[in-house]
C-alpha cells in the first residue's frame, strides 16, 4: 500500500489524453473553431494549474507527530495524533499514512493508518488513532507519510518525515497462586534480626561514626557533604531471586503460545517479588528486538521492575546460544541467590541445570510446561523441585 500514490482517478492524469488535448487543440486553431479552443485551453489550464498547485502545496506546511503512551499492557489503549498545519494562502488536499510494524516479525508485518482530508490558508487540522495493544512485543510506529496536492487531488506530491516510535507492550500480568521461595541466606536464619549486614546492598549514606571500619567511607558523597559519610547497607534479611528462562526449550518444540503464557507468568512473578522487597534479577539465552542484553544481574531498585518487564516485552523466541553458558558467563550467582527456571519440557536441558545449580548449593524451583518422568533419585530433593506452570498460576475457573 506504501508504493500506491494517492489521488482521484482522473484523465489529466494520462500523458496520452495530455497529448491528444494539445492535437486538438492544434486541430481547433487551424479551423478557427472558437468553442473548441476554448474548451481545449480550459482543460490544459486546469492540468497545469493543479501541476503548479502540486508542486507548491508542501511549502510552508508543518506537521506534529505523537503518541500518549509508548509503554503499555496488552489491552491497554493508546492515542495517536499528528496536527498539520497549512501557514500559506494556498489551500491544499492532503493524505496522511502511518505503518505500524511489528519489530517481532522478519520481516516486519503490520498494518497502515491512513486519514484524509483539505486544509484552507492558514489552518491547522488534527487526526486521531485509537489504538489498542492486543500482544506482547515491541511494535515501530512511523515514519509519517504526508501526501500533499491541489484540491482536486489530481496530482500529488509525497514528504516523509524521519520520526519513529517503538510502543513496548508488556506481557500480560496474571494472577499467581501462593508459593514459598526456597532460600538460603549466607549470615543465618532470614527475617532474623542480627547486626551483621550484607556488605552487597547499599542503601544510603549517613554521617560516619566513630568506630565503623574506613572501608565503609563513602568518599564520594563525604566531598560532597564536606563531611565524612559512610555507607548504609541492607540488612542480611534481603532475599534475592533470579528468573532464568530457557528459551532454547521452546524453540525445540515450536511452542509459541506456552513460551507466551510462560513469560506472563515470569512479568508477573517479577512485579510481586519486587512489590515485597525481593531482589530480582532475569537471566535467558533469547535475542531482543532492537539492542540490549538479554539479562539482568540481581538486584531491588525502582527501574529494576520496569526493566524486567521492557527485556521480556522484546524477547524472541530465537535463542542465543544454551543458557548454562549465559549462567556461568554473563552473570555471577553470588551466595543466598534463589532460582526460578522456566523451561517448556522437562528434558535433558533441565537435568543439566539441576546438576548446574547443585554443584553451587543454589535453591531452585523449575517450571515447565509439559513435565517429563524424572528419575525416582531426584525427587525427593527439596532444593530442585519441578511444577507445572499452570500449578502457579490462578486459572479463569478458579477466579470465579
Amino acid at each position: 500500500m506504501e508504493g500506491q500514490e494517492p489521488g482521484l482517478p482522473s484523465l489529466f492524469i494520462i500523458p496520452l489524453v495530455q497529448l491528444l488535448v494539445g492535437v486538438l487543440l492544434f486541430i481547433a486553431l487551424l479551423n478557427g473553431q472558437r468553442d473548441l479552443i476554448v474548451l481545449t485551453l480550459l482543460v490544459l489550464g486546469v492540468f497545469m494549474g493543479a501541476r503548479l498547485w502540486t508542486q507548491t502545496s508542501l511549502s510552508c506546511l508543518t506537521t506534529h507527530f505523537k503518541v500518549d503512551k509508548l509503554k503499555v499492557f496488552p489491552g491497554e489503549k493508546l492515542k495517536l495524533k499528528v496536527t498539520v498545519e497549512n501557514a500559506k494562502l494556498l489551500p491544499v488536499w492532503l493524505e496522511i499514512r502511518i505503518p505500524v510494524r511489528s519489530l517481532n516479525q522478519h520481516p516486519p508485518r503490520g498494518d497502515l493508518l491512513t486519514k484524509e482530508g483539505s486544509l484552507l490558508w492558514y489552518q491547522r487540522i488534527a487526526f486521531s488513532w485509537d489504538l489498542t495493544a492486543e500482544r506482547r512485543g515491541v511494535y515501530r510506529i512511523g515514519p509519517l507519510h504526508l501526501f500533499t496536492g491541489d484540491l482536486f487531488a489530481f496530482f500529488s506530491k509525497r514528504k516523509k518525515t524521519e520520526e519513529t516510535f517503538s510502543m513496548v507492550v508488556y506481557p500480560r500480568l496474571v494472577p499467581l497462586k501462593p508459593f514459598s521461595l526456597p532460600r538460603r541466606d549466607f549470615f543465618g536464619v532470614p527475617r532474623a534480626k542480627s547486626p551483621i549486614q550484607d556488605p552487597i546492598y547499599i542503601l544510603g549514606t549517613r554521617d560516619y561514626q566513630n568506630g565503623q571500619p574506613a572501608k565503609y567511607i563513602h568518599w564520594k558523597a563525604s566531598a560532597r557533604h564536606d563531611r565524612l559519610q559512610e555507607k548504609v547497607f541492607e540488612s542480611t534479611h534481603q532475599e534475592k531471586v533470579l528468573l532464568v528462562v530457557d528459551v532454547n526449550s521452546f524453540l525445540k518444540h515450536q511452542a509459541e503460545e506456552e513460551f507466551e503464557r510462560a513469560l506472563e507468568i515470569v512479568a508477573s512473578l517479577a512485579v510481586r517479588l519486587d512489590q515485597q522487597g525481593i531482589a530480582v534479577g532475569l537471566a535467558t539465552n533469547g535475542s531482543l528486538a532492537g539492542e540490549g542484553v538479554a539479562s539482568l544481574p540481581v538486584a531491588r531498585n525502582n527501574s529494576q521492575s520496569p526493566a524486567i518487564l521492557e527485556l521480556l516485552a522484546r524477547l524472541q523466541m530465537k535463542p542465543q546460544g544454551e543458557i548454562l553458558d549465559v549462567l556461568r558467563h554473563g552473570l555471577s550467582l553470588s551466595w543466598g541467590v534463589s532460582c526460578f527456571y522456566f523451561s517448556h519440557h522437562e528434558d535433558e536441558s533441565v537435568q543439566s541445570a539441576r546438576e548446574y545449580f547443585k554443584r553451587r548449593r543454589t535453591p531452585v524451583t523449575f517450571l515447565v510446561s509439559r513435565p517429563g518422568v524424572r528419575p525416582a533419585e531426584t525427587r525427593s530433593e527439596l532444593l530442585h523441585e519441578v511444577y507445572r506452570t499452570d500449578d502457579i498460576r490462578v486459572q479463569e475457573t478458579e477466579r470465579t
